[in-house]
């Protein structure tokens, strides 16, 4: 079951690269485009998709700025299509050697760069089998390694696993969106990501306890720093260090400016160095989490099993919403029923009262009350004398 876009759109991350190339804020562009600034954020990290009137305007503002872009240099960007090549850049320090494509895209994990890469990603109006048959190999190739880096974001396994579950369910249900995107990895990863980090998580009773720590000693140091980091540097400083995005891909996923994203990056890698000062080295810091994240054994269930979950959880809420809907409906129809079609009107000031029911309260006696009276008096006066004690 999916749910077909309002617009065509491109990428969250290419949303923030569009914008920033014409040096433009988000409240300048939600201005321009008729929504809060709120509303824009949104749409611009993907978690909500435009549509109507405002989602058009904001398809056509990408558009317009994508064609000046591509108009410049046409035969270069197509090439760049073709054999796209990316440095990975670290801060304070000089660059790295540039990764595969494969690499680039999915992480250092060996996650696939895009649906294509893993063997061709259908397009929105492909057959059903096509499309099922495209997300089985996104999942088969992403859901490992986005399980163990989920697992070094929470440092719990079982929910590690159930939010990549949920953000690949998520994302059949928006396939025609996610198959035509340039990054599946990052659009599941992002989902996966926030729902992870979902304060609402404290209030489970499975999480009031913490789970058994990794075997190794150092690997016990390392995540214990990792977790004593506040959530946004946590995730900055997995993305950058242990995916491998870059600055701005980092950013744009973590939903935060460039030089924010900077800062964080900096602050945690102090954090974790100042606990562990043989990791002071952003080398030595990507080499420990992989060797963390390598070291657990986590499985991610069947692609046929989170495919059928999530129709089944669609299935409920969707029956639920009618339901609900249903009985809002024979709610109103009942209170209209019953309501009454008529009203008095109010009385005028000084006007008389009818209608009134009898003044109720002691009156005046009747011959039986009368009769029933003079009996209890007289039968007191027959009754036995009372006893009172008497002293010795």
């Amino acid at each position: 079951m999916t749910q077909s876009p309002a617009s065509p759109l491109p990428a969250p991350n290419e949303r923030r690269k569009l914008r920033e190339s014409k040096s433009l804020t988000q409240a300048q562009v939600a201005a321009q485009v008729g929504v809060t600034r709120e509303t824009f954020r949104s749409w611009e990290s993907g978690r909500t998709t435009p549509r109507g009137r405002k989602g058009e305007a904001y398809a056509t503002f990408l558009a317009d700025i994508e064609a000046e872009r591509r108009a410049p240099a046409a035969k270069a960007a197509a090439t760049a299509t073709t054999a796209p090549a990316r440095t990975r850049r670290s801060v304070g320090r000089r660059d790295s050697a540039p990764l595969d494509r494969g690499q680039e895209r999915g992480g250092r994990w060996g996650l696939p760069a895009a649906t294509a890469e893993a063997g061709g990603s259908p397009s929105p109006a492909e057959s059903p089998k096509g499309a099922t048959e495209a997300f089985d190999r996104l999942y088969t190739h992403a859901a490992p390694g986005l399980v163990r880096q989920t697992y070094l974001l929470t440092g719990r396994r079982t929910l590690a696993r159930e939010s990549v579950e949920r953000a690949f369910q998520f994302a059949w249900q928006r396939w025609p969106e996610v198959a035509v995107d340039r990054d599946p990895v990052g659009w599941v990863r992002a989902a996966a990501y926030e729902y992870a980090v979902s304060p609402w998580h404290r209030l489970r009773p499975s999480h009031r306890h913490p789970e058994a720590p990794p075997a190794d000693a150092d690997h016990r140091a390392l995540l214990d720093a990792l977790l004593s980091l506040p959530s946004s540097y946590r995730r900055t400083l997995l993305l950058y260090d242990g995916v491998g995005l870059d600055l701005p891909e980092t950013a744009a996923e973590t939903e935060a400016t460039t030089p924010a994203a900077a800062k964080r990056l900096l602050h945690a890698r102090e954090a974790v160095a100042e606990q562990l000062p043989a990791l002071a080295v952003p080398d030595q810091l990507h080499r420990r989490l992989t060797e963390l994240a390598g070291a657990e054994k986590l499985q991610a269930p069947r692609s046929t099993l989170v495919r059928t979950e999530g129709e089944r959880r669609t299935r409920f809420w969707t029956r639920s919403a009618i339901a609900f809907t249903v009985l809002i409906v024979g709610a109103t129809a009942l209170t209209l029923r019953t309501a009454p079609t008529r009203y008095e009107p109010i009385p005028a000031p000084g006007s008389m009262i009818t209608g009134v029911p009898p003044r109720t309260g002691p009156g005046p006696l009747t011959q039986a009350d009368k009769k029933l009276r003079d009996k209890l008096r007289k039968s007191t006066q027959s009754s036995p004398h009372r006893l009172a004690p008497a002293a010795d």
